[in-house]
């Protein structure tokens, strides 16, 4: 593992995420050393009105217009780092690089395959600004799961909280990292589906791209037979590190049942997952921190308050900006990519080794 010495001062970057919720961009800017050092500055959020939504669904697996679909997808990232900067009054000259995520359309670690599309060629010509992205193959090639990506900062941001402590970051699939008392002392792994099997129901069912303040699923029932159905899922038992594709798991698995069942049922199955993740932490987690866009679901958040046997919070309990989170990881990570040091740990993905990651694509070539 080479030695954590990154440069004392501290570099602006942007970080780019799109979810596999597929609700839009997030782009945030950071000033970090790579190391211990962070200060978060702007964020910046541009939602996929519903075309993009169905352009990006058609290629999940790798199949249709890909080339297409990458190529508006990378130009329209390009739009929200001009935007970003505008909003913060910063030249492109004076941002170090960009975190560039990309968006997954695959995901079989078992199969040792990870894709994600972006053009990070084009996303450095259209800005100017230099990119690191493809972060997850490394990853991948050296025997890990190639997620989660976040926990190393997760982990920066944790220093000075009390610890155990364990971060849910609930998405299209929701992952959890236990931080435990030493810098390196970090377990972390996919829970289980997170918002996507909701949204999916909801938009198919009722023509809406969300449970709207888990309003449906507060107004219906859980379908208790189906729920245990679920649970059973040989994914749950299995030892962390380990990862999921979005589509490991289906809303079509409620069908049958009405809008609001569906909607509670598949609410109370999240819920379920992240609280199960428990019984694999090394020791209990004394907190919970909720980000992600499931933190804004009042009867999800109350479902996990009802099963964790600890504190649950949003991570703005404790100064974090949740939406921004995702994106801010990426320009963290890129940073210590640029700088040789580890994004990944045994323990995080279950890479053989601390491994780097990620592919330079300089603004200037």
């Amino acid at each position: 593992m080479k030695s954590e010495n990154p440069a004392t001062a501290a570099i602006w970057a942007v970080g780019l995420m799109s979810g596999t919720s597929m609700d839009g961009i997030d782009a945030a800017l950071i000033r970090s050393d790579g190391g211990a050092t962070v200060i978060a500055e702007g964020y910046l959020s541009l939602p996929y009105d519903a075309g993009m939504r169905r352009r990006l669904r058609s290629v999940v697996g790798g199949r249709g217009a890909v080339t297409e679909v990458e190529r508006e997808l990378t130009l329209r990232h390009a739009e929200v780092v001009r935007r970003l900067l505008e909003q913060a009054e910063l030249a492109p000259t004076a941002v170090r690089v960009i975190g560039f995520h990309g968006h997954t359309i695959l995901h079989r670690p078992q199969e040792h395959r990870t894709w994600q599309i972006g053009d990070g060629a084009l996303l450095a010509a259209e800005t100017g600004i230099d990119v690191v992205a493809d972060l997850r193959s490394n990853d991948v090639a050296l025997g890990g799961e190639g997620a989660p990506l976040v926990p190393l900062y997760q982990a920066a941001l944790s220093a000075g909280l009390a610890r155990p402590l364990a971060v849910v970051n609930i998405g299209g699939v929701a992952n959890v990292t236990w931080i435990g008392e030493a810098a390196d002392d970090v377990l972390a792994f996919d829970t289980g589906p997170g918002n996507a099997l909701i949204n999916d129901w909801v938009e198919q069912h009722g023509g809406e791209p969300l449970d709207r303040d888990g309003a449906l699923a507060r107004a219906g029932a859980v379908e208790e037979t189906l729920l245990a159905g679920l649970l059973e899922n040989v994914y749950f038992d299995r030892r962390p590190p380990k990862s999921l594709d979005r589509d490991d798991f289906s809303a079509a698995a409620a069908a049958g049942l009405s809008l609001e069942d569906g909607a509670a049922t598949l609410t109370a199955f999240t819920a379920a997952t992240i609280a199960r993740a428990a019984v694999h932490f090394p020791s209990p987690a004394c907190r919970w921190l909720v980000t992600g866009g499931g933190r804004h679901n009042p009867t999800l958040m109350a479902q996990l308050a009802a099963q964790l046997e600890a504190p649950v919070e949003p991570v703005e309990a404790v100064g974090w900006q949740g939406d921004a989170l995702e994106a801010q990881a990426f320009a963290y990570l890129a940073l210590r990519s640029l700088a040789g040091l580890p994004i990944t740990l045994p323990t995080t993905t279950g890479v053989s080794r601390p491994a780097s990651g990620g592919r330079l694509h300089k603004a200037s070539e």
